[in-house]
C-alpha cells in the first residue's frame, strides 16, 4: 500500500509541474490570480443572498441549499485538511514559490475546488442551464491554485468531490 501511495504522489507531482510550468506566462499568472479570488467564497454569499432577495421562484431555495451544503462543507474539510496534513507544493518542492500567500499549511484537499464544486452543483440544480458556465468556472478555480503553486491536482481533484458529495445531501434535504 505504502508503495502505491508513493507512485500516485510521484505521478501527481509530475502532473503539477506539468501545469505549473505555465504560470511563467504574464497573462497566465494575472488570470490565475483573478480567478483564484473568485473561489474566495465572497461570490457565493453574494450569489445566494442577490438570488434569495431578487428571484422568487428558486432563490430562497438555493441560499438555504448553500447554507446547509457550506455548512456540512467546511467541518468535513477542516478535518481532512488537518487530519492528512499534506505540505503545500510551495512548503515541500523547494524550487516552487507560490504566486500567492497560502491561508495555511496544508493543501488536501483543496478548499477553494470543495467550495467551487458546492457552489456549481447548487446552481445546476436550480438553474440548469448554468451547468456548463459554473462548471467550468469551478474547473477554472481549482486549476488556478495548482497554477499558483498552492495545490496538487489530487488536492483539486479530492476538493471537487468533497464539494459535490457535500451539495447532493443539502438539495435532497430542500427537494432538489
Amino acid at each position: 500500500m505504502h508503495h502505491a501511495l508513493e507512485k500516485l504522489c510521484a505521478a501527481d507531482t509530475r502532473v503539477f509541474f506539468w501545469f505549473n510550468g505555465y504560470r511563467t506566462f504574464r497573462p497566465v499568472e494575472l488570470f490565475s490570480r483573478w480567478v483564484s479570488r473568485c473561489g474566495d467564497g465572497y461570490l457565493y454569499g453574494l450569489v445566494g443572498i442577490l438570488l434569495w432577495w431578487l428571484e422568487p421562484l428558486q432563490g430562497k431555495v438555493f441560499l438555504l441549499a448553500g447554507l446547509l451544503a457550506f455548512a456540512l462543507e467546511l467541518p468535513v474539510y477542516l478535518l481532512l485538511k488537518n487530519s492528512i496534513q499534506r505540505d503545500r507544493p510551495c512548503h515541500r518542492l523547494s524550487q516552487i514559490d507560490a504566486l500567492i500567500h497560502p491561508s495555511d499549511r496544508f493543501s488536501f484537499p483543496s478548499g477553494h475546488a470543495a467550495a467551487a464544486f458546492v457552489f456549481a452543483t447548487l446552481v445546476t440544480a436550480c438553474y440548469p442551464a448554468m451547468a456548463w458556465w459554473v462548471y467550468s468556472l469551478a474547473g477554472l478555480i481549482g486549476l488556478s491554485r495548482v497554477l499558483l503553486g498552492v495545490h496538487y491536482p489530487a488536492d483539486i481533484l479530492a476538493g471537487a468531490l468533497l464539494g459535490y458529495c457535500c451539495a447532493l445531501p443539502a438539495l435532497w434535504y430542500v427537494g432538489l
